[in-house]
């Protein structure tokens, strides 16, 4: 089987209390050449990331020739939006901010943002299951013009339900980008979140190749790729036979212990299981 030249990225926020510059230099040292950003990290808006801030963060990243991807964590520590409210003023301002994210995310070289955020996306109470798919489409069609005109896609992710009761499944994801109906909007798939669902990870990948924007690496006990019980070597098997040509993203929330050699260890993994029956 042909390997593809898988890019290997790795979220930010793993490297709490770093220097921008610094997190850039470690990952392209330890051989990531993207990095993934939850806007948090940066500012508590994103509206106070001045137009020279995202000049600085933009080269900091190209001089240590890494490439900013994108944003996640789109709507987490803010308040006052949520995707799916049954007010229409709240889906409006959630709009206006993923806008200004979109903004964020082209300023910085990137063309992704993922949708996970679970506390902004929760079934309000009394609403219908299809209410709520509504009114989350209706959000996100707001915000398609500003993804087509800057080149960014809204990689809509599925959450287990431990997480929430609102696109726990690949299959949700991907019914929510179907009502939105445009290019902009894909499926993103986690390998923590895809283990809940009860089916093979690998046939998960291959039904929803179509639409597969973006791909989180990590494992169900919350810690990087090959530091708990899932297999990638059938994870990038799969990936390479649909011809997936994006990135593969570690993110993790078990931050023990310690960055470097989380960073170090699900590179090393990952090296080692992309390339088997390549």
């Amino acid at each position: 089987m042909k390997g593809l030249p898988v890019k290997f990225a790795i979220c930010n926020e793993l490297f709490e209390g770093w220097e921008f510059a610094d997190v850039c230099r470690k990952i392209a040292q330890i051989g990531y050449r993207g990095l993934e950003v939850a806007p948090f990290t940066l500012a508590p808006s994103v509206a106070q990331i001045s137009a020279e801030r995202r000049r600085e963060l933009r080269r900091a990243a190209e001089d240590a020739g890494i490439q900013i991807i994108g944003l996640h964590w789109l709507l987490a520590k803010v308040e006052g939006f949520h995707l799916n409210s049954p007010d229409p003023e709240v889906r409006r301002r959630t709009a206006e901010y993923l806008r200004r994210q979109v903004d964020l995310t082209a300023d910085l070289g990137g063309e992704l943002m993922v949708f996970g955020s679970p506390g902004a996306r929760r079934v309000p109470q009394g609403a219908s299951r299809q209410d709520a798919y509504e009114w989350a489409a209706d959000t996100i069609r707001e915000v398609v013009p500003s993804l087509a005109e800057r080149g960014v896609r809204f990689c809509m992710e599925p959450l287990s339900p431990a997480e929430t009761d609102f696109v726990q499944t690949a299959d949700e994801a991907a019914e929510l980008c179907d009502m939105v109906a445009s290019p902009q909007v894909v499926v993103h798939l986690d390998v923590k979140a895809m283990s809940s669902e009860g089916k093979p990870i690998p046939e998960i990948i291959r039904a929803h190749a179509r639409r597969l924007g973006h791909f989180h690496a990590n494992d169900p006990n919350l810690r990087g790729p090959g530091m708990g019980t899932v297999n990638f070597v059938p994870i990038f098997q799969a990936l390479r036979e649909v011809n997936y040509q994006g990135w593969v993203s570690v993110e993790v929330f078990d931050f023990e212990p310690d960055p470097t050699t989380i960073a170090m260890q699900s590179m090393e993994y990952m090296v080692g299981t992309s390339s088997v029956g390549a």
